[in-house]
């Protein structure tokens, strides 16, 4: 987890990033992080159930990850820790295989559980930081 192979790997082999959690709210950081992600060429799949069918960041929104009409590359999680686990299982259900939780977000066990099912992870760190880091 978070070895900087597996940073720059996900980010230079993905080209569709879910966003779970997702705001509507600019001055949000799901909000502001997945528009700077957007502007470098990356396709972000919006996904918030209070959000769904609406559109943010000019794509429609969905409720789950399963809702989705395409398979992301990627799934970057902002939602608290006790949510990740099922984000986990929907990921391992669907055979997703890159997870990505920002910076101060942290559940150890569902991150292992996540690579105990084929699943490379990412955990406490914010993308477009990394991306920042990994493109110059």
């Amino acid at each position: 987890m978070n070895e900087p192979e597996t940073i720059r790997s996900m980010l230079a082999g993905s080209k569709t990033i879910a966003v779970i959690g997702l705001s509507a709210d600019p001055a949000k950081p799901s909000h502001y992080v997945s528009a700077y992600m957007q502007q470098h060429g990356y396709k972000i799949l919006p996904i918030n159930p209070s959000l769904a069918g609406a559109e943010v960041l000019g794509e429609p929104s969905y409720a789950s990850l399963a809702a989705l009409p395409v398979k992301p590359d990627l799934v970057n999680v902002f939602r608290v820790p006790s949510l990740i686990p099922g984000i986990v299982d929907e990921m391992i259900a669907l055979g997703l295989k890159n997870l990505w939780v920002q910076q101060g977000i942290v559940n150890r066990e569902a991150a292992e559980r996540a690579e105990q099912g084929g699943i490379r992870v990412v955990m406490d760190r914010c993308i477009m930081v990394e991306h920042r880091k990994n493109s110059g």
